[in-house]
């Protein structure tokens, strides 16, 4: 072998959640995993408010008692609020069977204690170091490592998992980039600290205000009595406010009541961010040796928080696909694979539409819900977005438009 050439079964791109998920089900299996990371961790990411259907892909994980351990704050439901009414949801009290919580995380602290619990476990994660070049023949994947040094090296493995989320390296190495065809819009979101602590039932609930059916702000409290709050939407209307962007921040918190009374002369831990154009998509989700789990393969918007769901979600079926291929079996990659997750990502896109079309926000504020059909979109909203028994996603798109008619 080349004194420059790593060989390995599997290589991972990414350490965010779907690499270490993906990496610890291949681990378990017996296949000798490695997971390469461009940044040196930990490291801000947004995406900080989880769904109770990644807690079935922690726990095949194994990560359950680690992040147990990491005193995040537990998540019950969420509450939408329009400045007039308000609806909220109990994710004990959804359709589906599951889990019935989860967290609210800062990513950094998170992220970071999968990719040492991941270790721990015997996977080993290289920081700082990109992957620059791929290629591929019949029997392996080969990958050029550059690292932060300058050096590189190769690794020869049998497959990728592609986890690199918004670095979206195999699609931009492969050309598998394509529009999405979700409306461009921007985020703005800073970490904050009243002044006041804020207390009660709402700090168990990621909060979603309604400034207008194009705008819309987010509230996730952390266990440490800081919060995550932003603003979303169109780019002209979120951009509205004049000077800085800390005096821009402060005039959001000053225009939406739900935000002054709780944020008003709150100190900000860190300047406010922007993302625009977060929306992304891919042209295909595989390829021979190669797999696009996360935000890797397509991103949609953050207003029901669905990124991790789909970064767990996908990073789990990829290792267990990837385990059966190379143990011999055959995998129909387009049925078992993309076809599943697309399905997913359907039921969120509908949902999405409807919120920013207006029909999701009349139902949550209607006068008189339906029971059944609320503990129905609370399962979707707690990430179960493949249980066809669920009329709001075997037909999710019919659903919605009805139900938005009757009220």
């Amino acid at each position: 072998m080349e004194k420059n050439l790593e060989s390995v079964d599997v290589l991972v791109i990414g350490a965010g959640p779907s690499g270490t998920v993906a990496a610890s089900i291949l681990n378990k299996n017996g296949y000798h995993v490695k997971i390469v990371e461009k940044q040196q961790f930990p490291r801000f990411v947004i995406g900080e408010s989880l769904l109770p259907r990644c807690m079935h892909n922690l726990e095949k994980a194994g990560f359950i008692e680690a992040i147990e351990k990491g005193n995040f704050q537990k998540k019950l439901g969420a509450i939408f609020a329009d400045g007039h009414e308000t609806c909220e949801f109990d994710f004990s009290n959804q359709f589906s069977e599951g889990w019935g919580w989860t967290w609210q995380v800062q990513r950094g602290a998170f992220d970071h204690l999968l990719a040492r619990e991941v270790e721990r476990m015997g996977v080993k994660v290289e920081h700082g170091s990109a992957v620059t070049a791929v290629d591929f023949n019949e029997k392996h994947a080969n990958a050029t490592i550059s690292k932060a040094d300058g050096s590189t090296y190769n690794i020869q493995a049998r497959f990728i998992v592609d986890s690199s989320g918004y670095g979206r390296v195999l699609p931009r190495l492969l050309n598998l980039d394509k529009p999405s065809d979700f409306p461009e819009r921007t985020s703005f979101f800073c970490h904050l600290r009243p002044v006041e602590p804020i207390v009660g039932k709402e700090r168990e609930k990621i909060i979603i205000l309604v400034y207008t059916k194009d705008i819309w702000g987010w509230v996730i409290p952390f266990s440490d009595g800081t919060y995550s709050v932003g603003i979303v939407g169109d780019i002209e209307g979120v951009n509205q406010f004049s000077g800085d962007d800390e005096a821009q921040f402060r005039q959001w918190v000053e225009e939406i009541p739900a935000l002054k009374s709780r944020f008003t002369n709150c100190s900000l831990i860190f300047p406010p961010k922007r993302i625009t154009g977060y929306a992304a998509a891919v042209k295909k989700h595989y390829g021979h040796r190669f797999v696009l789990t996360g935000n890797s393969t397509e991103f949609l918007d953050p207003v029901f928080s669905s990124g991790v769901t789909f970064a767990t979600e996908s990073g789990a079926l990829a290792a267990e696909l990837v385990s059966k291929e190379l143990s011999g079996e055959a995998v129909n990659w387009q049925k078992e694979y993309s076809e599943y997750i697309q399905r997913g990502v359907d039921v969120f896109k509908t949902f999405i539409t409807a919120w920013y079309d207006g029909d999701l926000q009349r139902i949550f504020f209607s006068q008189n819900p339906n029971t059944e059909m609320r503990r129905q979109i609370c399962s979707v909203l707690a990430g179960y977005v493949w249980d066809l028994d669920n009329p709001f996603v075997s037909k999710h798109k019919r659903a919605i438009t009805s139900l938005a008619r009757v009220v």
